[in-house]
């Protein structure tokens, strides 16, 4: 096939998160070549006639969508599906609508907590509501991903929230929210769809801290995650848990499943859990299209059931074909 693999188009001096967006897709691009695919890469540009002008010129049979952001906004990436949509171009991931209501942090919590899905508490302004001073925190963006804005002062007491927000505000732009703090075990659950429509839940990844500095609170901030530390070397994944806690890996995959049909999804996510005092699951946020770099976690999580990466790229534009295929045989259904 021609596959297009379509990247943001990050400019120059990107920051670290954007620069490894064009890393991910060169990898993407290998893999495919390496198995007879025709590929090109380009910068999406939300421009309707210089995105017709580059899907004209690709002339590609599926888009590798890759389009983490525009102008640097994490929260502008639902764009590049609904123009590729419109455009009647098949691409992998997660479509528009599951992409946008995912990006927002607490609209995607409110709707779990209203599907029975456990989540984390969490509050925002401008009024706060239900905010605890005596409770610890994380204040997180609204819409922003990639840890931007995560140091190690965002962890913080009920009191100190709606300073910290400020602040955040003040140095990044857009809007904050607080979720409450569990420290707790920490779960990075890739999940993608099949031939047959249906989710696979990968085997589940357990991050450990391992060796991490005991100054800093247990969460991969901005800094710590591109700048300061190589938290590869520092954290641990375990696939263990559907051994030594099956109750616990049985409740996580419920929730995996609920979240996935929930927002209707196509093509890949990642669900990331802390577990609670308690033993039960709630569900930190949901990432669509999450990096599937050869070293991040859905590659590795692809290697416990034996697929190399690029037989994981593969399933993904296989997949991407699939759905297509299903939503045509619907639509002349109906």
């Amino acid at each position: 096939m021609r596959i297009l693999v379509l990247h943001s188009d990050i400019g120059e001096n990107p920051p670290p998160e954007e620069i490894d967006t064009i890393t991910s897709s060169n990898a993407v691009a290998d893999a495919l070549r390496k198995h007879g695919h025709t590929v090109t890469l380009d910068a999406f540009s939300p421009d309707p006639d210089r995105l017709d002008a580059i899907l004209a010129r690709h002339r590609a049979d599926i888009v590798f969508n890759m389009v983490e952001g525009i102008d640097g906004l994490g929260a502008l990436a639902p764009v590049a599906p609904r123009m590729l949509d419109e455009a009647g171009v098949i691409f992998t991931g997660v479509d528009a609508v599951g992409m946008a209501v995912t990006t927002d942090k607490p609209l995607a919590k409110r709707r779990m907590r209203e599907a029975g899905i456990p989540t984390a508490d969490w509050c925002d302004g401008p009024d706060w509501n239900g905010l605890r001073d005596d409770k610890i925190y994380i204040v997180k963006s609204t819409l922003e991903d990639a840890s931007v804005g995560l140091d190690d002062g965002c962890v913080c007491l009920g009191k100190d929230v709606k300073a910290r927000a400020e602040l955040s505000v003040a140095r990044n732009g857009g809007k904050w929210f607080a979720e409450e703090y569990i420290d707790g075990r920490e779960y990075n659950i890739s999940m993608m769809d099949g031939p047959d429509g249906e989710p696979f839940v990968f085997p589940l990844a357990e991050m450990q801290f391992g060796d991490w500095p005991a100054d800093k609170p247990r969460i991969v901030g901005y800094d710590a995650k591109w700048i300061e530390l190589d938290v590869n070397d520092l954290m641990v994944r375990d696939f263990s848990t559907e051994k030594t806690d099956p109750v616990l890996a049985a409740k996580i995959r419920k929730a995996c499943i609920g979240v996935w049909k929930l927002f209707g999804f196509t093509g890949y996510v990642r669900v990331d859990f802390r577990v609670t005092p308690q033993g039960e699951p709630m569900v930190l946020e949901v990432n669509t299209n999450p990096c599937i770099a050869p070293d991040a976690g859905f590659a590795a999580a692809g290697a416990q059931i034996g697929l190399s990466y690029d037989q994981l790229v593969l399933r993904v534009v296989e997949n991407a074909i699939a759905a297509a295929q299903r939503a045509s045989a619907k639509a002349a259904a109906e």
